[in-house]
């Protein structure tokens, strides 16, 4: 392993010595953006989805400020009854390779990704469609699916009921569209080549070198190409935050999502970090099928054996905060903010953290384990990133001071985790979301017990028959009533979830780097940046 860090090293010191900023153009960018993803496919993309949107467009994105427009469509109709989008599509818009994009090419993109068998991971969002449900749970052929082709540049798609936020989560990789004739050719390694990653995109894939970079140029059959600033952009694929801050310093990087979080105020002082919003939380996953951990009883003992403001000032300072409950802040509700609205589950403040530790020794003694006594070890998986290694050795602490228990960390590579988590092979799991919209749905119905994006084994009727409630009426007092029995359920009564802090999202920088586009939602997008 040691051998295989070191030349990685070696290679990204080569990479990187070949991109001065001060003798390439300015329109060629060097950008960190993650380490190697599972899949840049598209329609199965997990959390990957930087690379994915630079080479293929969906039907609405968002512009410089965040706003939705028109992507891959020029207009779009809405129906009455807010069930029905009628999309019309670009009759300029083409493929990298010059063919023209159908709406044919969108109606088998989602059949493909509503189908069993496909393993997308962000099928969530294909639920919203008509029939989607029956068709992900085999129970209906993926013809079925509500989506058609009235005509080659004409997109119909229907859904089960009015949802309010369908347009956002149409800017999502899952709705790209996506070649029938290059996935039959190429089958499963079609996204891992140049000539068969074929996009509708900016950009074109012209380098693809596993765990070292991906590389883009703009795509001259873009219909909008007039209007993307970057000629070239190199996505490397480094994970060292102090060989990161060595390329920002010496300009052969623009940026990275790396970051040594104890470094900050000298950073900010420097003036290559940007700590932007997120709408996010962190938190420890319980594997529900788990038998140590079965009982809420302990469960609710482990959340309560965490101090928390101690994680965020000595661990975490770009935190925005600590956190009991699931939903950020940033959330809408009938009136006002939902997180405000629904408040904490355990009392946070610094007094309290004693008579918590004391609530937690009696739930352990209760389910008979006083002190630990007896008590097997537990495992918590999480990703290589220094800081979530450095929360759960805090926890750690924690938790065999207070209660007696041990805990292993275990630390996995991304695409080694990401298999792990879909295979719930896991105690413990390091847990973070990151909202798609600002709904609180985009935080719960993940554990909806038929969800495929369910890595926890979570199954509670009435959960599901809240989120159900919330899914299915446009009443906003109905749906946020529902959705706050959810968080409570999952949170507070199953103690499913143990969160811990809300973080932001500090990057660094280049100062020379510009108009680039950063969301609280992590969406990265380098169309439109450039070097000063």
């Amino acid at each position: 392993m040691l051998k295989k860090i070191l030349l990685l090293s070696m290679t990204f010191i080569v990479i990187l010595s070949c991109s001065s900023s001060k003798t390439r153009n300015n329109k060629e960018l060097f950008i960190n953006a993650g380490e190697e993803p599972k899949t840049i496919d598209p329609t199965l993309s997990g959390n990957d989805f930087v690379y994915p949107r630079h080479v293929f467009e969906t039907l609405i994105t968002k512009d410089k400020s965040g706003n939705l427009q028109a992507g891959a469509c020029e207009r779009w109709d809405i129906s009455e009854d807010g069930v029905k989008y009628t999309f019309h599509l670009r009759t300029n818009a083409k493929w990298s390779d010059g063919k023209d994009v159908t709406a044919n090419d969108f109606v088998y993109a989602l059949q493909r990704a509503s189908n069993p068998s496909s393993a997308a991971e962000y099928t969530s969002f294909i639920e919203y469609i008509k029939n989607a449900v029956k068709i992900l749970s085999s129970e209906l052929p993926i013809e079925e699916l509500g989506v058609k082709a009235i005509d080659d540049y004409t997109l119909e798609i229907t859904l089960e009921a009015p949802t309010g936020y369908f347009l956002d989560i149409l800017t999502y990789p899952i709705f790209a569209p996506v070649r029938k004739d290059i996935i039959e050719q190429y089958g499963d390694q079609w996204s891992l080549k140049p000539e068969s990653y074929i996009g509708n995109g900016a950009f074109v894939m012209t380098e693809r070198s596993p765990d070292e970079k991906i590389v883009v140029v703009k795509n001259t059959n873009y219909w909008n190409k007039d209007n993307i600033v970057p000629d070239k952009i190199t996505f490397v694929m480094m994970k060292d935050p102090t060989l990161a801050l060595a390329g920002i310093k010496d300009g052969s990087l623009d940026f990275s999502v790396y970051i040594i979080e104890q470094d900050l105020e000298k950073l900010k002082a420097d003036g290559i970090v940007n700590i932007a919003p997120y709408f996010s939380t962190v938190a420890f996953g319980i594997n529900a099928a788990d038998e140590v951990l079965k009982d809420t009883r302990i469960r609710k003992a482990l959340s309560l054996a965490i101090d928390r403001n101690y994680i965020v000032e000595n661990i975490v300072p770009t935190a925005k905060g600590p956190t009991s409950a699931w939903v950020p802040v940033g959330a809408y509700d009938v009136k006002g903010d939902f997180r405000e609205n629904g408040g904490e589950y355990i009392d946070l403040s610094k007094d309290a953290y004693s008579n918590n530790v004391e609530m937690a020794k009696q739930l352990m003694a209760e389910v008979g384990y006083p002190n630990g006594e007896g008590f097997p070890v537990l495992e918590y998986k999480t990703t290589a990133d220094l800081v979530y290694i450095q929360v759960a050795e805090a926890i750690q602490q924690m938790w065999k001071e207070n209660l007696g228990i041990d805990l292993q960390i275990s630390s996995l590579e991304w695409a080694a985790y990401q298999q792990m988590r879909s295979e719930k092979n896991y105690q413990l799991i390091r847990t973070l979301w990151i909202g798609d919209y600002s709904d609180p749905m985009t935080f719960l119905e993940n554990y909806l017990s038929y969800r495929t994006q369910n890595s926890s084994g979570y199954s509670n009727k009435q959960f599901d028959n809240y989120i159900e409630a919330a899914r299915n009426t446009a009443n906003q007092e109905i749906r946020m009533k529902a959705m706050h029995g959810a968080e409570k359920l999952l949170v507070a009564e199953d103690n499913l979830i143990i969160p811990i802090y809300n973080p932001s999202n500090p990057t660094l920088i280049s100062k020379r780097l510009k108009d680039y586009v950063l969301t609280p939602l992590q969406e990265y997008q380098f169309h439109y940046a450039y070097l000063e």
